[in-house]
């Protein structure tokens, strides 16, 4: 649906595939296992067919539908050139009950919500009502005098769980070939299951507007009908013939783009084919890169490709803003004239910065959390997707300039409910002065927010210091829905003083921390002079609570240049012998935080050694302890550069 030339490079190795090495596509892969196993507990009686491949599942589910009533689990059905695997069908005598399984949150509020106000189909949902559409077309074509209804089971967000340990009792586990697959473990009745938290949505009504050719996302109706259309990929991927599609906005998200010499690029490929681009052309900088620039499709048409041919107009008005920090347009216009003029000198706000960090209280407190959201509920009185908050790091700044890594909290035992102990510990851990308090982005005020919303629900019986962790959380966070909206001692986001007071072409214009961070590195000799000492450790001049004496973060590759320090983080398993390392089912690197809420996932359902959980808690303490470090260097970088003008 996104790109029809995909079908040409997609499941041959010869092509990179960024889907690949995604993390968070990891994780949410796998709480697909996890709701498809606890969707079939819901049917029980239900025949799985498990058997690979096309023959030997159509010749089982043909014998099993010539019962007048079952349940199967990933049915096989075939019709002319498509061929499909169902999640669920369901058969009671011509009546058809097909159920596509998505591990997507829904709100509880009906088919009703897939759609617009206007009728036509909202993008979010789009993929999976064609999915389950395409699903009925060849279901009904294979079987004609069947009467079909088609369904989407969700998980429903307005449901709790009624039971404890519920993902727990779908254990992930690995085979020789590294296959996961799911181990259901213990009753899975009704009674052990509790209520459901998976609802089934009627789309029967969506998924004939979508054969019939009468819905579409935004009522744009295509060139080809449904049916010539599915005939068309279907004839192009049997034949391996690519399907051209012309170049738009979406090519730059294409996950068959890459820069491996190994491996062949998709997205070059169509864009030499299409558009006669040379190798040298790629090596340019591209009208993608400017920072949250809606403007693309707008250029696209205009043949306007690269940063070095957009002009201000296109940009729009790049005037600061009313206080005097960067506005959004200013912002662009700036990293596209930096590139044009090929000027990598940074820019920085000297006396808007100065002028913030005088209101700034010493000590100052840096704070990062790791969390994690999953389908399936871990614990009793959980909604799916509901935030676990399951670990932080604290770092101190004082005012003489001394560090120190001062706090941190973990929690990853299976099937217990960290959030209002993680809440306790850092409540200790910042309380203790009227320093100021800096997270990176939105993600920490969001979390305490959350956690907020979850102790209103809790008896204050069973939380005797409620009302105390409440007024904590009120007085570091902001909220539109109270008043006051920001607390006295509200978190200062260094995510908004960059957008603000920061920019620096190294960073190919993201605000992230994993590119600001080696910018500033790259060019601070005052960081570089600091960190290439081994002033960092548990008894170091810098105390760490997780890294060895004397451990160096300023290190060089072959060519001179300062490595980014999340590459440095040791993988987990390298004092492990390899054999013994292949059984683990956590990849060995942790240094995203995709891959960190995905090995606090693994912990809580999979079956995993107390080996490799050790390895697993002492590589996320790394990792995390990295987060704030990386957020005091970029401070440090700052109140230099600051000084150093001495105005």
């Amino acid at each position: 649906m996104s790109c029809p030339t995909k079908l040409f490079y997609t499941g041959k190795a010869e092509y990179g595939n960024r889907k690949d090495d995604d993390t968070f596509l990891e994780a949410l892969a796998e709480g697909g296992y996890q709701v498809g196993e606890l969707a079939k507990c819901y049917f029980p009686g239900g025949y799985d067919i498990t058997e690979k491949g096309y023959e030997e599942p159509l010749i089982r589910t043909n014998e099993l539908l010539k019962k007048e009533k079952v349940v199967i689990f990933e049915a096989a059905i075939q019709f002319q050139g498509f061929f499909i695997r169902i999640d669920i069908l369901e058969k009671k005598g011509d009546k058809i009950n097909l159920i596509e399984v998505k591990a997507k949150s829904y709100d509880g509020g009906g088919a009703d919500c897939f759609l617009t106000k206007s009728g036509s189909i909202e993008k979010e949902w789009n993929d999976y009502l064609q999915d389950v559409a395409y699903q009925k077309y060849v279901l009904q074509n294979a079987f004609p005098n069947w009467k079909i209804k088609a369904y989407l089971m969700l998980a429903d967000k307005s449901k709790r769980a009624t039971v404890s340990g519920l993902n727990q009792r779908f254990l992930l586990v690995k085979d020789h070939k590294n296959r996961i697959s799911v181990k259901n473990t213990g009753e899975t009745t009704s009674d052990t299951l509790g209520s459901p938290i998976l609802s089934k949505v009627n789309v029967d009504e969506i998924t004939n507007g979508i054969i019939a050719d009468t819905l579409f996302v935004n009522n744009c109706k295509p060139k080809l009908s449904f049916s010539e259309k599915i005939q068309e990929w279907a004839q192009s991927y049997a034949h391996d013939e690519k399907l051209t599609s012309p170049v738009g906005a979406h090519c730059f998200s294409c996950e068959f783009h890459t820069d491996n010499p190994d491996l062949r690029s998709g997205f070059h490929e169509c864009w030499k084919q299409l558009l006669g681009f040379s190798d040298e052309d790629f090596q340019k900088p591209m009208i993608d890169q400017v920072w949250n620039f809606k403007g693309k499709k707008k250029l696209l048409k205009e043949g306007i490709f690269f940063m070095d041919d957009i002009r201000k107009e296109h940009i729009g008005k790049t005037e600061p803003n009313k206080d005097g920090t960067l506005s959004m347009a200013l912002r662009q216009w700036m990293q596209v004239e930096k590139a044009q003029q090929k000027n990598d000198e940074f820019f920085l706000d000297y006396d808007g910065m100065r002028r913030l960090m005088d209101r700034f209280t010493f000590p100052l407190h840096f704070i990062d959390f790791e969390t994690s959201m999953v389908a399936i509920p871990f614990y009793k009185g959980q909604r799916p997707y509901e935030t676990i908050a399951f670990q932080f790091s604290h770092h101190i700044m004082y005012e003489d300039g001394r560090v120190e890594h001062k706090d941190e909290f973990i929690k990853t035992e299976r099937g217990e409910f960290p959030n209002f102990e993680f809440l306790r510990e850092l409540k200790k851990a910042l309380e203790k002065d009227e320093g100021t308090i800096f997270r990176y982005a939105k993600h920490e005020n969001t979390v305490l927010n959350q956690i907020n919303r979850q102790l209103q629900y809790v008896d204050k019986n069973e939380i005797p210091d409620k009302n105390e962790l409440q007024d904590f959380i009120f007085s570091i966070t902001n909220d539109k829905r109270r008043t006051p909206k920001a607390g006295k001692r509200n978190m200062v986001d260094m995510w908004q003083m960059v957008k603000d007071y920061f920019y620096d072409p190294r960073t190919l214009g993201s605000n992230s921390i994993k590119a600001v961070l080696p910018a500033v590195l790259s060019r601070s000799e005052y960081i570089q002079d600091k960190y290439s000492k081994p002033v960092y450790g548990q008894n170091s001049e810098i105390p760490s609570k997780n890294f060895p004496d004397g451990w160096i973060w300023i290190q060089r590759d072959e060519y001179g240049n300062v490595i980014d320090p999340y590459k440095l983080l040791p993988k987990l398993f390298d004092d492990i012998d390899l054999e013994e390392a292949e059984k683990f089912i956590t990849n060995n690197e942790l240094n995203s935080g995709g891959a960190a809420l995905t090995a606090f996932a693994k912990m809580q359902f999979t079956e995993m050694t107390s080996q490799e959980r050790d390895l697993i808690v002492k590589g996320l303490l790394k990792y995390c302890e990295l987060d704030t470090l990386a957020m005091v260097m970029i401070y440090e970088f700052w109140r230099n550069e600051v000084n150093s003008k001495g105005l």
